[in-house]
């Protein structure tokens, strides 16, 4: 009997511990600042956001006037289309390199007031890179993750595979727009 008792309590411990465990994963996937951009069920846009700078697919991971989003082709080429500044960093996540400095540039697109640039995090030689990057990556003959890449009126304008602060992040996008 107490054999039988004890299991029972083993078995509702591990199916606990399973669902806990299952809870937190998902909380880890989407921190606090990440949010999927969706329509609303009547079909229109998010409140508070720019009609024009609206993506459809792209997780937004910085910015509200200008955002900065996980790549999509689809989102990709409509910010080219717009005419807007297009902002490409390759990213890898497992490069301590990409860790520090990616939040240096979320921090610079959420102080951005502008709502002419449309940053993209490009996944680059990592578990996360699509077919859709690694061709973007051929496009622009990316040689190493880290690599700054910013497009206007279709046509590449900076590369970059330095290490940048939020300083020369708000210069080059400045110098870049104006």
């Amino acid at each position: 009997m107490n054999k039988v008792f004890g299991l029972i309590i083993l078995v509702i411990i591990v199916v606990a511990s399973l669902m806990f465990s299952q809870g937190k994963n998902d909380s880890q996937i989407m921190g606090s600042g990440d949010y999927m951009m969706e329509d609303n069920i009547d079909g229109t846009a998010m409140e508070g956001l720019d009609e024009s700078v609206m993506m459809k697919k792209s997780l937004v991971l910085a910015g509200s006037s200008s955002l900065l989003l996980d790549f999509t082709r689809s989102d990709y080429e409509e910010a080219v289309a717009s005419g807007k500044l297009v902002v490409l960093y390759f990213y890898a996540n497992w490069c301590p390199l990409c860790k520090e400095e990616f939040p240096k540039m979320q921090s610079v697109f959420d102080a951005l007031l502008r709502n002419n640039v449309v940053g993209f995090r490009v996944n680059y030689k990592d578990s996360d890179t699509d077919l859709d990057e690694i061709e973007l990556a051929k496009q622009f003959g990316i040689a190493y993750q880290h690599t700054k890449i910013f497009i206007r009126d279709g046509k590449q304008i900076l590369k970059s595979p330095e290490s940048w602060d939020e300083v020369r992040y708000a210069a080059e996008i400045e110098k870049a727009i104006n």
